[in-house]
């Protein structure tokens, strides 16, 4: 299922200012053209109302002179608009037929009224007026064209409707520039964590005269010194014991070796015991050793090395140094390839992993250095066990954590978070996937060329 990313919030509420503008500036048009359209019409009603009154009365004292074809042919008509005169003894004078106007219209003036009505007549809009001249017994008909009115009204709706588009765009550009400044201590806010939760301990936001922002700026950094307190003295607290429990390791490694040159001389149950204390002096010294380089490393105190390294014979030296040295190597490409890195953080990565594997799962089967992805060396061993429970993968590189199947073995738990370690300082990062052969497939990737030699994020890779 594909998740999709949410928009930033400065967006959403840029685009929430720019809705909320563009309701608004349509709201307005509405009301602006519902407002412009009523009043337009009822002014173009009263002067055709006026206009047909007049020509009426022209008619009725034209009746009385004998002179009514010769005044309704001279009324002087508004272009685009059409009249009727109705009498039975002057049907030649209909020009339009009076059918044309609306019949409400024509049964008012039929009962002696006045009136005036909106109709369509051939697909256009007019105003009908209807005036009974009562000295004649007739009615007389003009109808107004709306086409200049309904123009004015387009013209008029297309200025607010542009007006609500620059409204909505405003509202979007002061959204967005609202929420930029509303948001920018966030950013610093998340900045400053960023660079905090890259290895800068000591980083803090600075002062500001906001009182809101204020307490928000001394809460950060109050925890900020704590979390660097405790951190620091985590750390301090390690290397010290770390340090001090070299001289007795020491001690008790001298000790258990004076022992084994008279091992001969002990009981049976005692050289048990002896190899057993032997064993675990060793494994305490390994884990001393791997304490203190951690410490070190998070410390910075450990100087990195850049130089060009032929990764492919760098490699097979690890190997045939390593406990496993038969383990099969596959370069890609065959050819000699020369990638800028440290060479000492190299070896420790690659021979953890292959100590990791023939301690924890049976050995590694194959270990392979993959050059062919543009920018990157990807370093991928396989072992021969039987896995890494998928639950375990998220933190099986944390310091002392071990997978199901090693849990009752051997080993420190400290190889792989050493190789996570070394991996972040060169800018790369590594994790853990399922092997074709059904073990584990550890895999670490390292830039190619000028690593950084500082820490870096490690992300989350699932398999």
């Amino acid at each position: 299922m594909i998740r999709l990313r949410s928009p930033r919030l400065a967006t959403r509420v840029a685009a929430f200012f720019g809705i909320i503008g563009l309701l608004s500036g349509l709201g307005l048009t509405t009301a602006a053209y519902s407002v412009a359209r009523q009043s337009l019409v009822d002014q173009r009603v009263a002067g055709s109302r006026a206009t047909a009154f007049d020509h009426a009365l022209e008619l009725r004292d034209a009746f009385e002179r004998g002179t009514v074809t010769e005044t309704f042919q001279g009324l002087g008509i508004e272009p685009g608009g059409f009249a009727v005169l109705t009498r039975p003894s002057l049907t030649f004078l209909l020009q339009f037929p009076a059918t044309a106007f609306p019949e409400s219209l024509r049964t008012a003036v039929e009962n002696g009224n006045s009136g005036q009505q909106l109709f369509q007549y051939e697909g256009e809009n007019y105003i009908g007026i209807g005036v009974h001249i009562e000295a004649s017994d007739s009615g007389y008909f003009e109808a107004f064209p709306l086409s200049s009115t309904e123009r004015t009204l387009a013209l008029l709706v297309t200025a607010l409707l542009v007006g609500s588009g620059l409204a909505a765009l405003l509202a979007v550009f002061f959204g967005f520039s609202t929420s930029r400044g509303l948001l920018r201590p966030l950013t610093r806010v998340t900045t400053t964590a960023s660079t905090i939760a890259s290895g800068s301990l000591d980083a803090r936001l600075e002062p500001t005269d906001d009182p809101e922002l204020s307490r928000l700026v001394t809460a950060f950094n109050n925890m900020a010194d704590a979390v660097q307190s405790r951190i620091e003295r985590e750390e301090r607290f390690a290397s010290e014991v770390s340090h001090e429990l070299r001289s007795p390791i020491t001690a008790m490694a001298a000790a258990a070796e004076v022992l084994a040159a008279r091992r001969d001389e002990l009981s049976e149950r005692s050289q048990q015991a002896l190899d057993l204390l032997i064993a675990q002096v060793r494994r305490f010294d390994a884990m001393v050793i791997d304490l203190l380089e951690l410490s070190r490393l998070e410390a910075g105190a450990v100087d990195g090395h850049l130089e060009e390294v032929d990764i492919g014979d760098l490699s097979r030296r690890i190997i045939a140094r390593s406990s496993t040295p038969h383990i099969q190597l596959t370069v890609k490409p065959t050819a000699p390839v020369i990638a800028v890195t440290d060479r000492v953080r190299f070896e420790r990565i690659l021979s953890n992993l292959i100590e990791n594997a023939h301690v924890h799962a049976g050995g590694a089967t194959e270990v392979t250095i993959d050059t062919e992805r543009v920018g990157d060396v990807v370093i991928t061993v396989d072992d021969a066990g039987s896995g890494v429970d998928p639950n375990d993968r998220g933190r099986i590189f944390e310091r002392f954590t071990r997978g199901g199947a090693a849990r009752h073995r051997e080993g420190t738990g400290l190889g792989l978070a050493l190789v996570a370690e070394h991996s972040s300082a060169l800018g790369g990062w590594a994790y853990v996937d399922d092997a074709p052969s059904g073990g584990a497939r550890f895999v670490v990737v390292l830039p190619k060329s000028e690593p950084t030699l500082v820490k870096h994020d490690m992300p989350t890779v699932t398999s």
